[in-house]
């Protein structure tokens, strides 16, 4: 039997009150000791923008370059890097916060494939998580604002977690900038011909994100959201 039977299986099972407590009852425990740790370490690192992106992208590959150029400008205007701590887009992100000597932190999780701690972390703040709903808390509470590179599932399902937080008015309406519109465009014409067109979404939603080509851009956007409020990252 494969895990992945054995879990289908799992789910249909009657569990006895013994099974629930040693098992359900006790990951909660698990799950508020992940909450905690990530509190206390990221309480601490000042302003920071979560980047997004591939764990299949590969170094000297156009987007590698691109996510490293952005994080290094994010650390040269004042603002550290959060990235999932993995390989591809999350490697380039934390390499150029490392070498703009700026925050880099490492939200990393234990998956069967593609993850692995990247080496451009600050060893004081590479955090391992085994519940994505708690390593997803510490992405949105703890950014100032989300670049978004290209990526598969989990690139779109942080983007739209992000979106969303926005758009219910869970968390404050933080900069959102996605790079790429030749990989994004697609997608936006679908958001836009198909969601906004049968008023699943508002006109409204669309001003929730931007997108750019260049690190330059990318920076730009940021630094004048923040100047709306006369507010600059600092350390």
């Amino acid at each position: 039997m494969t895990n992945d039977d054995r879990k289908i299986r799992e789910k249909l099972q009657q569990k006895t009150w013994n099974e629930i407590k040693t098992n359900d009852s006790w990951a909660i425990f698990k799950i508020m000791s992940e909450f905690v740790d990530g509190y206390e370490k990221l309480s601490k690192i000042g302003p920071c923008v979560s980047i997004f992106g591939s764990a299949r992208t590969k170094p000297g590959e156009k987007y590698y370059e691109l996510a490293e150029e952005v994080a290094f400008k994010l650390t040269q205007n004042g603002y550290g890097v959060i990235t999932g701590g993995g390989p591809g887009i999350m490697e380039a992100g934390n390499k150029g916060a490392h070498r703009g000597n700026g925050v880099s932190v490492g939200l990393n999780i234990e998956l069967p494939f593609e993850q692995h701690d990247n080496p451009w972390i600050d060893s004081d703040k590479n955090l391992e998580f085994d519940y994505f709903f708690v390593r997803k808390v510490m992405f949105v509470k703890y950014s100032q604002g989300f670049i978004v590179m290209p990526g598969g599932f989990g690139t779109l399902d942080e983007l739209f977690e992000a979106i969303t937080l926005i758009q219910t008015k869970k968390i404050g309406r933080f900069p959102i900038v996605l790079v790429g519109s030749e990989f994004w465009g697609g997608l936006l014409d679908w958001v836009k011909s198909t969601l906004l067109a049968e008023g699943n979404i508002s006109p409204e939603d669309l001003k929730l994100f931007r997108v750019v080509d260049t690190a330059d851009e990318a920076i730009e956007h940021l630094n004048k959201f923040y100047a709306k409020y006369s507010l600059k990252p600092n350390f």
